[in-house]
């Protein structure tokens, strides 16, 4: 994780007087633009990092090396100590860093900075859920990412077959406890849930990986497509202003409050990838939503009121 690397990456600028970015990206096991980006990362968040150009140059902490990182500010310590805290919660190769690190920080700045370390706890279990595990899949497919090996799947479609595929692994993503691994195919980049993967097996090919690649840049365009996907059917509603909280819990990015009419109620875009979706979820709302626009969802919601009416509206037949 980002947290992880960002202090292995201080302790190695305190242990060396300059660092390049291949020979982080060697220690780190990352690529060289990962690392890099990763110094560029530090140095935009006020650390003072910052590079040398030319023969015999790199990255350094300000001040050169030392025994401590005096070249952090109170402030930026606790920065730090904030965003890689949440982590150790759960990572003890994170609470290792972090240790470190502390004995590292000036005396005045140990306190605040390991109060910081402790001011956050991530807990991603639901309440009444039992806790998550990762999935076993994740820690191989990380390993051939960082490692930059190609990966044979055995991957099962949404129709249940199955299909061998060899691609190159970019990078895993984390989606409210599912996960997914972008990689690199014959027919291009393609993505793929990891619960959907029967077998995964880590070849000695070496893998490719576009010079531009960026996983956050390249997931957020998969992410602006699948919800494209899931706009493609609006309706207009009207719906009463104290109930707008819950319909927004429902629909979430999906609905949109375009203004509030005088008689207390709000007008509000929705949008699905089919009408009966957006019908099948408003049925239950009867007639406190009005749907104003979208002759198809109209359609639905009557032909479901007439099916509803059909089945519950005869007479109960009770026997003696």
């Amino acid at each position: 994780m980002r947290a992880d690397r960002l202090v292995a990456a201080l302790l190695l600028m305190q242990a060396r007087r300059r660092v390049t970015a291949s020979e982080l990206a060697g220690e780190l096991e990352v690529s060289v633009a990962t690392a890099r980006r990763d110094l560029e990362a530090l140095s935009a968040a006020g650390i003072p990092v910052y590079p040398q150009p030319g023969h015999g140059g790199g990255w350094s902490l300000l001040g050169g090396a030392r025994t401590d990182l005096s070249g952090l500010t109170a402030a930026e310590a606790q920065a730090l100590f904030l965003l890689a805290g949440p982590a150790a919660s759960t990572a003890p190769e994170v609470r290792s860093a972090l240790r470190k690190l502390v004995r590292a920080l000036p005396g005045t700045f140990r306190a605040d900075a390991e109060a910081a370390a402790k001011a956050v706890v991530v807990d991603p279990v639901r309440w009444g859920e039992q806790e998550r595990e990762r999935p076993p899949l994740v820690e191989l497919l990380q390993t051939a990412t960082v490692r930059r090996l190609k990966v044979r799947l055995v991957y099962t479609g949404r129709r249940r077959e199955r299909t061998d595929r060899l691609v190159d692994p970019w990078g895993l993503i984390d989606k409210d406890d599912v996960w997914y691994l972008l990689a690199g195919t014959e027919g291009g980049q393609r993505t793929f849930r990891v619960d959907r993967i029967a077998e995964a097996v880590v070849t000695d090919l070496p893998a490719e990986r576009p010079a531009d690649f960026e996983l956050s840049q390249a997931w957020q365009r998969v992410v602006d497509e699948v919800e494209r996907q899931r706009s493609l059917v609006c309706a207009t509603v009207l719906i009463e202003a104290r109930y707008l909280p819950v319909l927004r819990a429902r629909f979430g990015r999906h609905c949109d409050v375009l203004d509030m009419l005088d008689d207390g109620r709000a007008r509000a875009r929705l949008t699905a990838p089919t009408p009966l979706m957006i019908a099948q979820d408003l049925a239950g709302w009867g007639a406190q939503i009005e749907v104003v626009e979208s002759e198809e969802v109209r359609a639905e919601l009557a032909r479901i009121g007439a099916e509803l009416t059909a089945r519950y509206a005869k007479p109960t037949i009770r026997s003696k």
